[in-house]
């Protein structure tokens, strides 16, 4: 077997190459480096079977040889970064998603979206199944990111029915692990860093939002099912262990010993999502999937790794 990942250098696409590789699949990775790193990925490029390729996957994508999957994983996905990048990141939710569906057309190859709880926006259903349409704002600052995702979602959908691609799509809930920016500017590498510097953890609002956390490789194992299944709508994939972010600091600054950091508040941003859990039901009976890693092991991998690179 033989996968394109495009966005494969970042966090949860280098996550996606090891396990690809450790399938027994050829790995090719594409990727423009805006948010993701060659460190992610250096440990696999002893691997023969592992192929970078530095490419902006806006602009048209060809690859030599057969192809049996593209994963489309290519974006922004944090607030600091997509609103740095509003435009790239509409363009690879439009043209990208587009030139990756053209290249999986090409070859006959299964095809995989990453699109995100986002398209749920500040939701009004609580929590969130993938029935529910959402309560996005399509021209505020968080829309560049929003809209470029439901789009994707509709021109897979589009390539499904009118070209008989074999497509998927994963709504991605919050998710963390080893490889993430410390400066991504995402509520738990933004925790983890103030603590392990002993800096103030600062709140947006009063704290009393809420999140769900999925440990990567939870998250890489449902997308790998996922892929194998025949279901091409899409499929919530995250942990539904619901907590506020006050909660969270206290958990890190608990688990950060003899840290200094104390809570602050600041404003809280526009459009800011007040709850965010999935409904799983979906994945659980479609797929046999569970996530296995708690928030207490997964936090300690994570911060093990945030503290080796602080």
């Amino acid at each position: 077997m033989r996968t394109v990942i495009t966005g494969g250098a970042g966090f949860v696409g280098s996550h996606l190459c090891e396990r690809f590789l450790a399938e027994g699949h050829e790995v090719v990775c594409v990727d423009n480096l805006l948010t993701g790193t060659l460190e992610n990925i250096d440990h696999l490029k002893a691997d023969s079977r592992f192929r970078f390729i530095k490419h902006d996957v806006s602009e048209p994508l060809e690859i030599d040889g057969a192809v049996d999957n593209v994963l489309h994983f290519a974006s922004p996905a944090s607030p600091a970064d997509y609103l740095a990048h509003p435009i790239p990141t509409l363009k690879v939710g439009a043209l990208g998603t587009h030139n990756a569906l053209g290249l999986a057309k090409a070859k006959d190859a299964r095809f995989l979206l990453a699109s995100t709880s986002e398209v749920y926006g500040d939701p009004d259903v609580h929590p969130q199944p993938e029935d529910y349409w959402g309560h996005v704002n399509p021209i505020g600052p968080r829309g560049c990111y929003d809209e470029a995702k439901r789009f994707a979602e509709a021109i897979t959908m589009a390539y499904h029915r009118f070209h008989g691609v074999k497509t998927h799509i994963v709504r991605i809930f919050n998710t963390y692990g080893p490889r993430m920016r410390l400066n991504d500017g995402r509520v738990l590498p933004n925790f983890m860093s103030q603590a392990l510097r002993g800096e103030p953890i600062t709140i947006y609002g009063k704290g009393d939002q809420t999140r769900s956390f999925c440990y990567v490789t939870d998250l890489v194992d449902g997308i790998y099912r996922l892929l194998l299944s025949d279901h091409p709508l899409p499929v919530n994939i995250g942990n539904p262990a619901e907590i506020t972010v006050l909660q969270l600091a206290e958990e890190i600054i608990a688990l950060v010993e003899g840290t200094q950091s104390r809570v602050v508040y600041e404003e809280l941003p526009q459009d800011d999502p007040k709850r965010r859990r999935p409904d799983i039901t979906k994945a659980q009976t479609l797929l046999n999937w569970n996530p296995t890693i708690d928030r207490a092991e997964g936090f300690k991998r994570t911060l093990d790794y945030f503290r080796s690179v602080v």
